[in-house]
């Protein structure tokens, strides 16, 4: 892995996979000890990979403090492009130490700081939108965080695609610093942000930091379609209150999955890493995001950089995936774009 890519118009050079840190610590029940994460981010370092995407919420602050001990160790600080993010509540009852305004932003930063154990981040994202703070005030606030050197870049996750754009051409116009990524969902069973947000990202020059891209390990094959004999995991995953896994028992992904697995037994290759492939693949992706509890999983992971899938496997995958055509989107297919130009052929400039 050693292919690095421009994050969107920026000058910042980052690795096509980027190990999220969600699982770093056991605080939630679930994820990888120290030791592990250590173990994890050292293979993840000797393959090539350089970008690390952390979140001040992450096992409530563990695996920021991890990260930042892992560099201490190793003495790479300035080797990482280290990414952490902001927006999700730190205190019950406090209503401005959560949301996207200014006073949370640089609270937030700053205990970041503390737990990396670094003056600065090379990449901070607003988690979410919280559909409150101005998007000037929010854009401002980043540019100052720029300007006082605790910030390199900036990037903007899990918000609507109007937002993006507004908060991108806001920066630019008045000189602040520019959305470098927008990072979002995106698998093969996902594929809802091609209607707006690629081609948002792709125009406004913004890199794409895709996450889940095994669509919470649905891709990978390892969950037994609920319709097989006995039933399968896919079942509990359906009684499930957290939208992010009751959705994946949407009846049309398990012939999805069937497609990826047919794939990758034909390409002598796993599942993870065709789905894997396949996101790496598209367009105005700059960086995917992947997480591992085990270095098993993060080495099944790493060799998907070296699979270019085969345009057929890729068209199948494309055409068994593709998501509805609903209003008004059907007025940009090729059929009633040839009424806007009276038959005849225009070729636009690339973007």
């Amino acid at each position: 892995m050693r292919d690095y890519r421009l994050l969107g118009r920026s000058g910042l050079r980052v690795s096509p996979l980027c190990l999220g840190t969600m699982t770093f610590g056991t605080e939630w029940g679930w994820g990888a000890p120290e030791e592990t994460s250590f173990a994890l981010l050292d293979r993840f370092f000797e393959a090539g990979g350089n970008f690390v995407d952390a979140a001040d919420g992450y096992t409530n602050g563990t695996s920021e403090r991890i990260v930042g001990r892992w560099m201490a160790a190793r003495g790479n600080r300035d080797r990482v492009v280290l990414a952490t993010k902001y927006s999700f509540g730190a205190a019950p009852g406090d209503p401005n130490a959560g949301g996207n305004g200014r006073k949370n932003l640089l609270r937030a930063l700053d205990g970041s700081l503390r737990r990396l154990g670094t003056d600065h981040v090379d990449l901070y994202w607003v988690h979410a939108w919280d559909g409150l703070t101005p998007v000037d005030e929010v854009m401002r606030a980043l540019d100052d965080a720029v300007r006082a050197g605790k910030v390199r870049y900036v990037g903007l996750s899990d918000v609507p695609a109007w937002y993006l754009a507004r908060a991108a051409t806001l920066a630019e116009l008045r000189g602040w610093e520019r959305v470098a990524a927008v990072q979002l969902e995106y698998s093969l069973v996902e594929r809802n942000i091609e209607r707006e947000h690629v081609p948002a990202a792709l125009e406004l020059g913004i890199g794409l930091t895709p996450w889940s891209p095994l669509a919470s390990g649905l891709l990978t094959g390892k969950y037994a379609r609920p319709d097989a004999p006995g039933g399968g995991r896919l079942d509990a995953l359906a009684q499930s209150t957290n939208p992010a896994f009751a959705k994946l028992f949407d009846p049309r992904n398990g012939p999805i999955v069937d497609a990826v697995v047919a794939a990758a037994r034909a390409l002598e290759r796993t599942p993870a890493q065709v789905a894997l492939a396949w996101v790496m693949g598209r367009p105005a992706v700059t960086s995917t995001i992947v997480g591992a509890t085990k270095l098993s999983q993060l080495d099944d992971n790493l060799a998907a950089t070296s699979l270019t899938l085969p345009d057929d496997v890729r068209a199948d995958l494309d055409a068994r995936s593709r998501p509805e055509t609903v209003h008004p989107y059907h007025f940009f297919e090729p059929a009633m774009r040839a009424m806007l130009t009276n038959g005849t052929s225009v070729r636009a400039l690339p973007r």
